[in-house]
This record gives structure tokens, sequence and C-alpha cells, in this order.
């Protein structure tokens, strides 16, 4: 009875043992389950918030960009129009703001050459028969007389009044203009060379005056294109003994003189006192020099020319059905910048410049904008191509007119005559890459300066009468037929250090 009993509470605690042991083990398997449904719940959030960050950052990095975009795109439009403050230091490079963008990589650098796509072979090329129409200007005759002359040598430009000039700009079928070579002026060329000339279609013009640069003998130059054109190098007395010295120069059966492929062609009595302007003559009158030349290339006499002729007009003139190709200026859009870049680097008197500058702007000539039709208004002028239809030529005298008249700093003039010809005049302007891999550039022989430089008032010219040119800049000191003094010139913008 008593073992019963034992037995029987023995049983008890057995069971009773189990039931903790069971109740523990639920416990467990419900914490069990409990922090696995815990860790299922937590895992899409963690998940969740890993993507979250991930988009974040391609969001941040988009935006980044977009930012970045934003600031080239504002930097290149802002140096393009120049008509908010804040774009003045953008495009300053002087400025703090440009130093920074510079060194972040936000200012983009044009490149300095670029590939010409030239055709292949000059051999092979096909020169077109036809010519280009006259169909706006169809008769071009030239004033040679001084008609208003009363006592001493005429000017090789001649009076020209400011009546005579705003009728030049107007366009007809038949016009009779002032185009230099005035009788008695001045720029005499040799009967032997005028012979000569006559045979040139095809023309590739250079000069150099007061000896200061040296003739430098084209490159890559084909057979087809040497037998094709004629070379001619303009040269003034000064520079003729000058290459007769330090060059061997030959002497052909007719009495001509060559350097290489180069045929010197001397102009005598010089038209201007200043050299740079008497530089002008065969730059831009190149069509009154050769009269009988269809096409011609003219090329600064500091340059090697490094490309064949003939590639040059199927490239610039015949692709494109163009007349008229020359470059555009590598920093410069407004004739307002070149006008201060020029005073900055003293080219020509900078009051006169001013004055210059004054009655282009009374005239209506804005300063450079998107909003115009034309790439730029400033050219790079060491390199013309041209055919020599009757517009091209007129535009060559009126271009030639204003450096006759005010500062022989032609580049000014260019965008101003566009204007003035109301979109009538259609030439190819042709990116500064391209144009800067025409050619080699070598120094000049000496640093070209001139006593009209360095003058910074009109008083100087007031107490130094010797100061001012004798021939040249005639419409700076003639009267303008309006009061000038008020009018103010759009401000400038400094792109570039050097000017």
């Amino acid at each position: 009875m008593e073992q019963d009993f034992q037995h029987s509470v023995s049983l008890r605690a057995s069971r009773r043992q189990d039931i903790v042991l069971e109740i523990q083990r639920r416990k467990d398997d419900e914490d069990e389950l409990f922090l696995h449904k815990r860790l299922n719940t937590d895992f899409p959030m963690r998940l969740m918030w890993k993507r979250g960050f991930i988009r974040l950052v391609l969001v941040g990095g988009m935006i980044w960009m977009l930012l970045i975009l934003s600031v080239l795109l504002f930097h290149i439009w802002s140096c393009q129009s120049s008509g908010f403050l804040f774009s003045a230091a953008i495009c300053n490079k002087e400025s703090k703001v440009f130093v920074v963008l510079d060194s972040m990589g936000f200012v983009p650098k044009p490149p300095h050459r670029c590939t010409i796509p030239v055709a292949d072979d000059a051999a092979a090329l096909y020169i077109p028969k036809e010519r280009t129409p006259d169909l706006i200007v169809q008769n071009l005759t030239y004033i040679t007389e001084d008609a208003e002359m009363t006592s001493g040598s005429p000017l090789f430009g001649d009076n020209v009044s400011w009546s005579m000039r705003d009728e030049s700009f107007k366009l007809k079928p038949n016009m009779k203009v002032h185009c230099g070579f005035i009788r008695g002026g001045g720029a005499d060329m040799d009967p032997k060379d005028i012979e000569y000339a006559k045979r040139c279609k095809f023309v590739v013009a250079s000069g150099i005056f007061d000896g200061y640069d040296t003739s430098h003998q084209p490159s890559n130059i084909s057979t087809r294109s040497i037998e094709l054109f004629c070379f001619l190098m303009v040269v003034d007395e000064v520079s003729c003994d000058f290459i007769k010295k330090n060059v061997s120069v030959r002497v052909d059966s007719d009495g001509g003189h060559w350097v290489g492929v180069w045929r010197l062609v001397l102009l005598k009595h010089q038209p201007y006192d200043e050299p740079r302007r008497n530089g002008k003559v065969p730059k831009i009158l190149v069509h009154r020099l050769f009269p009988e030349a269809w096409y011609s290339i003219w090329v600064d006499g500091k340059m090697e020319l490094i490309v064949d002729p003939l590639l040059i007009l199927e490239r610039y003139l015949w692709r494109g059905k163009h007349a008229y190709a020359i470059a555009q200026h590598k920093h410069h859009r407004s004739i307002y910048e070149e006008a201060d870049a020029n005073k900055r680097r003293k080219r020509y008197a900078r009051p006169l410049i001013d004055l210059h500058m004054k009655i282009y702007h009374y005239e209506g000539m804005e300063p450079w904008s998107p909003l115009k039709s034309t790439i730029s208004d400033v050219p790079e002028g060491a390199i013309i191509i041209r055919e020599h239809t009757a517009l091209n030529n007129l535009f060559s005298c009126l271009w030639f007119n204003e450096v006759h008249l005010f500062t022989p700093r032609d580049q000014l003039s260019f965008g101003y005559l566009v204007y003035r010809l109301k979109g009538q005049f259609k030439f190819h302007m042709f990116p500064n890459c391209e144009y800067n891999s025409l050619f080699l550039l070598h120094p000049h022989n000496r640093e070209h300066s001139s006593k009209v430089e360095w003058v910074k008032s009109l008083n100087e010219f007031k107490e130094n009468s010797k100061l001012r040119e004798s021939r040249g800049g005639w419409g700076l000191w003639t009267p303008y037929p309006v009061n000038l003094d008020a009018v103010e010139l759009p401000p400038v913008v400094r792109t570039w250090k050097a000017g």
C-alpha cells in the first residue's frame, strides 16, 4: 500500500516535470516562430532601403550632370550674347569666376587646328566651267579721276564725301564707285608686271611692305596648281631691296623677278605713309591689281601656305557653291570687342579707333549676338578666298574705302559692310581651326611700330601735327554731319587676355 502510494507520487512528479518541459518547448517554439516572422517582415524593409539608397545616388548623379550641362550651356550662350553683368565675369578670362569654372573643367576649349575635308587628288579635280552669275550688280566701273582736286597730289582713295559713301551702299545693276587707284595717287605697277598679270586667271597673292616679313615658299603644291596658278608677291621698294639682299632672286628673259614660285610685283610710289595701310591695297584690291583673274586666294606675307590652292577653291567655294570665303576670328565676334583689343595692343591711335566705332554705332551697327544671321562680325583677314564676281569686287571696293577713310584695321570694317549691304552680300565663314590648318605662321622680321599707335588723346594731334597721317584716315578728320560727343560705345566683354 505504502509502495503504491510512493509510486503514484513519483509518477505525478514526473508528469509535472514533463508538463513544464512541454510548456517550455512550446514557448521556445512560439518565440522561434515569432522571431522568424519578424525576420521575414524586416527583410523587405532592409531591401527597400538599400534599393532606395542606390536610386538616390543615381538620381543625385544625374542632377549633378544636368547642373554641369546647364552651366556649360549658360556659359556659351552668355559669352556669345554678352548681355549680362554675370556673364561678363564668366567670359572674362582674368576674372575669378572664369578661373574657377576653368579649373573645374566647365570652360570649353576650341581646338587650334582641325582636319580640313579637302578632296584627295588635285590632278583629278573638276574645275567648274560656269562662273557665278552677276544678278544683283551686273556692271561695275570705277572712279579714276579726282575731279575736285585744286592743288597738290591726288589721294589714292580720293576725297570721298559722306553723301557719296552712303550712296555707294545702295546696290543697283549698274554702279560706279571709288576703288582706289586714283590717277596720280600712287601704287604704280611696272608695265612688265601688268603684262604678265594679264595671263593670270587663278591667282595666289601675298604682300610684304616695309621689309616686315620674308617670303615663304608654299608647300604640298601639285604640279597642276603650279601650272594653273600665278603666285604673285606684291612688294614695296623697301621690301624688294631687303629680299634681293637676303634671298636668291632669279630674273627671267622678260625682266621678271622670281623667288621660288613667287613672282615679285613691285608697287612704286606708296600711296600712304603708314605701311600697314599700304598693305591693304593688294590684300583687298587684288581684283584691281590683277583684273583678268577669275579666282584669287590672298595669304598674308607672314604665312606659309601648306594646302594646295586648287583644293582650297574646291573645299571653300565650289563644293558649297560659294563665291566668297573667309575664316571666323578665334576670339572675337563683335567689332567693338575687336576694337578694344586693337587699343589694348596699340595697333592704332586709341582715340581714332573710338571715333571710328562711334561713327559705326551711330549708323546702326549693333554688337554681334546670336540673333544675327552671321556667325560673326569679325573675320580672320589673313586668308581670303574669292571669285571675282561684280558683287564681290564691289564689296572689296567698299571695304577698301572704309580702310581709306578710317583706321587701317580692316577687321573692324568687314562686319559693318555686311550690315550696310543688308544681307545681299553672301559669304561663307569657315571655322577658325580649319583656317589655322591652311598655313604655318612665321615670325615677323621685326616689330612694326609707328608714332600714331601711341597717341592716347586727340589733343596730342593738335599739339603735334606730325603724328597725324597725311594721306590716310581722311574720314577721321573730315567733320561728320552729326555731333558724335553724345554717342556711347557698347560695353565690351574682354574674352581673351591677348586680345
